[in-house]
């Protein structure tokens, strides 16, 4: 089975064609804006334009924008080809990178905009322990449970914890997603809902809400 997985939710935004779990092709950049214009180009210039059986796109959390553009072209794609759109959620796939050479119980930090950051926490069975949460800095260090810190405010977190009189600080991981990993995700870890995974209310608000 031919799978095209993408993900654009975050600063990077990636796309890689695998031939069951190997991977034949990939790209990734890290672009923090001009998703959309990146995207698809990006698929095309995989082998055969990227056409597969099977499409994984992430769902967020993430940028608003960016979640929006990796579902509309998922379902376009999956539309033109056929192919099976499947969802999985950025802050797992980002645990899956940290579980190499191993699983291992790890806290995805991500940014979550207007200072805050996205907080979930894995075992090492690679289950989430708990909901994904937006949170401001100081919140994020209580919500932490583990010694093994992922993703792009990794660094940031594991201070916090060593500030906050760790003996030893948490091991940083400075992480992004990357659609070369999505060979990680266990199939529960898949799912045919593709509603966007945002983490926290909208920025736009509807009149007289303000």
């Amino acid at each position: 089975m031919r799978i095209l997985a993408i993900d654009c939710a975050t600063e990077a935004c990636s796309a890689a064609l695998f031939d069951g779990s190997r991977l034949l092709d990939h790209r990734f950049e890290q672009l923090g804006r001009g998703h959309a214009e990146r995207l698809v180009p990006m698929v095309a210039e995989l082998p055969d334009k990227g056409r597969a059986d099977r499409i994984l796109v992430s769902l967020g959390p993430g940028s608003f924008t960016g979640v929006r553009i990796g579902l509309a072209a998922a379902r376009a794609l999956g539309l033109a080809w056929g192919a099976e759109v499947l969802g999985y959620p950025t802050l797992t796939l980002v645990a899956a990178r940290s579980w190499q050479p191993q699983p291992r119980p790890v806290t995805v930090c991500m940014n979550g905009g207007h200072g805050q950051w996205f907080v979930q926490n894995f075992s090492d069975g690679s289950t989430a322990e708990d909901a994904v949460r937006s949170l401001k800095p100081e919140e994020a260090a209580k919500a932490a449970r583990h010694r093994v810190i992922a993703g792009n405010r990794a660094q940031e977190l594991a201070a916090l914890l060593a500030d906050g009189g760790e003996e030893k600080p948490p091991l940083a991981l400075d992480l992004l997603p990357d659609a070369r990993a999505t060979y990680l995700l266990h199939e529960t870890q898949l799912t045919a809902d593709l509603t966007p995974i945002y983490g926290r209310a909208p920025d736009a608000k509807k009149p007289g809400e303000a």
